[in-house]
């Protein structure tokens, strides 16, 4: 009962450090020495309250121990308070009672060294603090044993069995102090074991989130999968850009689901074959993705954990809409600059010999017989058609800056409408005008504008058949200036308005190819945009968007139905 006694600190002190906050605690010992104080103290009670006489030779009682301990282990006040707490429950429990007994039994002699030795105890290894412990715990042990056993007596008087039962007593208390050390300096070694994995696991934590957080900021998509083919991560680029397919999709439904059906949700079938087996190879591979309208370029490469072992793939999706856009654009650029070189070319070449070809046709004619004058009228309709073409060449091919003045888009088409009408009527059509009666003045080249106007008109009256309506509007929407241009014609498919805007590309049967990449000339040369907008048998929208520059004045017009 005595041994189990003095062990109480150490179980409450073990559970301290079981329970305890470790990050609470310094580096040395735990920062609530208090506490430590108490559990010694409930010691050296317990161990008071059963002290007892064996045999009636030996006192048994081991207070002595955890008072000791205590003092080494403590700090200075914690281990004043704790020394003047044994002194005090010596003297009101100990028998026999006397002042000798109580100097000798509560080892006060040994307290200087005790706290002298404490500072030295702490940086010690084990065998240093027994030895330590060991140096003021013999002497006390042996005076505790030895003195009531004299009893007027030398120390050579006293029986065998009773010498050898205090010296067992005083053995088993050393033995016991050495155990105690072990036990407490093992409980610490292990304290620290946690906090250095408790310091590891929370730095490794950290950078596992800083790595996140890079990966969010990397304007690359990324994501991780398994063996088995889920998601185990993904950055917020990647979830923005799968939601922009499947809206409905969270991480959570992400992470808990197979890629298969994550993808299957907004891939085509072809698509999706083609990534499984990106995925199934477990190699590192490039390849692109066509999703809807959307253009990806997949890089993908094996993980593998330190033991070299299979630890599941990352994914890298890169979108390249804008890259294709704007490589269809070069090409159509590309072409642009093909047609300004041919036509550079043949200017001087062949509009020259044709313009002495048509004088000396006109002078033919006037010579001739009348019936055969249908015959010059054709060459020469032939011949202007001919001239036609190779003016477009230069208008396309047309890279200067073009001297514009403030001018409103109104007057312009007021101007155009007696042609455009007239052309109208000999195909049977009609035309409608819708001009918002104000509009602000934009930087226009006149002329550009008006053969802009008029091929476009011209177009949609040959996309239509007889009784067929025409729709010339203008108006301000926000910023900009629209010039919309509506048929009732029977409109074309997706895969034409694709390539409207290429040179040569026509759907007429005599028709060049030049007409709307013309257009679109001369209205990015007015920092403007061209949208068709086109469904068969619905006609067709051809949208002409001018910014407003500035709004220094504005000019009004009546409205024509």
């Amino acid at each position: 009962m005595q041994i189990s006694a003095a062990c109480i600190f150490l179980f409450l002190f073990q559970w301290r450090l079981d329970r305890g906050d470790p990050l609470r605690r310094s580096i040395k010992f735990p920062d609530d020495h208090t506490f430590l104080m108490i559990c010694c103290a409930l010691g050296i009670t317990l161990c008071m309250a059963l002290s007892d006489t064996m045999f009636g030779v030996v006192y048994l009682n081991l207070a002595i121990l955890p008072a000791y301990l205590g003092i080494l282990y403590g700090n200075l006040p914690s281990s004043i308070y704790l020394a003047l707490y044994f002194f005090f429950c010596t003297a009101l429990f100990w028998v026999p009672s006397g002042l000798e007994h109580l100097f000798l039994n509560t080892g006060v002699l040994m307290y200087p060294l005790l706290f002298g030795m404490s500072g030295l105890f702490k940086k010690s290894a084990i065998p240093g603090k027994i030895a330590i412990l060991w140096g003021a715990l013999f002497p006390s042990m042996l005076f505790i044993v030895i003195v009531p056993n004299m009893q007027g007596r030398s120390v050579l008087d006293i029986p065998p069995a009773e010498a050898a039962l205090a010296g067992l007593y005083a053995l088993t208390a050393l033995i016991l102090g050495a155990l105690f050390i072990l036990y407490i300096d093992k409980a610490w070694d292990k304290l620290q074991v946690r906090i250095q994995m408790q310091g590891i696991s929370e730095k490794f934590q950290w950078e596992s989130e800083k790595m996140q957080q890079i990966t969010n900021v990397v304007p690359l998509n990324i994501m991780e999968f398994d063996d088995n083919g889920y998601v185990t991560e993904l950055n917020e680029y990647m979830l923005t850009l799968m939601q922009r397919h499947c809206p409905l999709l969270t991480r959570e439904i992400i992470l808990s689901s197979p890629a298969s059906e994550i993808f299957g949700k907004s891939m085509d079938q072809p698509a999706l074959t083609r990534l499984e087996e990106v995925l199934r190879s477990r190699l590192r591979s490039n390849t692109k993705i066509r999703v809807d309208s959307m253009t990806y370029h997949i890089f993908t490469a094996p993980l593998r954990h330190e033991s070299g072992q299979p630890g599941g793939i990352v994914m890298i999706i890169q979108d390249l809409t804008e890259e294709e856009k704007i490589r269809s654009e070069l090409d159509n650029v590309e072409r642009l600059s093909l047609v300004g070189q041919m036509a550079a070319g043949i200017t001087h070449e062949i509009r020259n010999p044709m313009a002495v070809v048509r004088g000396f046709l006109q002078l033919m004619r006037e010579k001739s017989p009348e019936d055969l004058h249908s015959y010059y009228h054709i060459v020469m309709e032939e011949l202007d058609r001919a001239n036609s073409i190779i003016n477009d060449f230069l208008s396309l091919a047309q890279t200067r800056v073009s001297d514009k003045e403030p001018a409103g888009l109104q007057p312009i088409m007021e101007e155009l409408t007696p042609l455009i009408w007239a052309d109208a009527n000999l195909r049977g059509q009609s035309v409608e005008l819708k001009i918002s009666p104000t509009m602000p003045l934009l930087q226009l080249n006149v002329r550009e504008i008006k053969q802009l106007i008029l091929n476009l008109a011209r177009n949609g009256m040959e996309a239509m058949e007889a009784k067929g309506v025409l729709t010339l509007a203008a108006c301000e929407h926000e910023d900009n200036v629209l010039l919309i241009i509506t048929d009732t014609g029977g409109g074309m498919p997706q895969s034409q308005l694709k390539q409207l805007f290429t040179p040569f590309f026509t759907t007429k049967s005599q028709g060049t190819g030049l007409g709307l990449p013309l257009c679109l000339s001369i209205a990015e040369r007015h920092n403007g945009t061209i949208r068709v907008e086109s469904e068969v048998g619905s006609g067709t929208s051809v949208i002409v968007t001018f910014p407003v520059e500035s709004r220094e004045g504005t000019v009004q017009s009546p409205v024509y139905m």
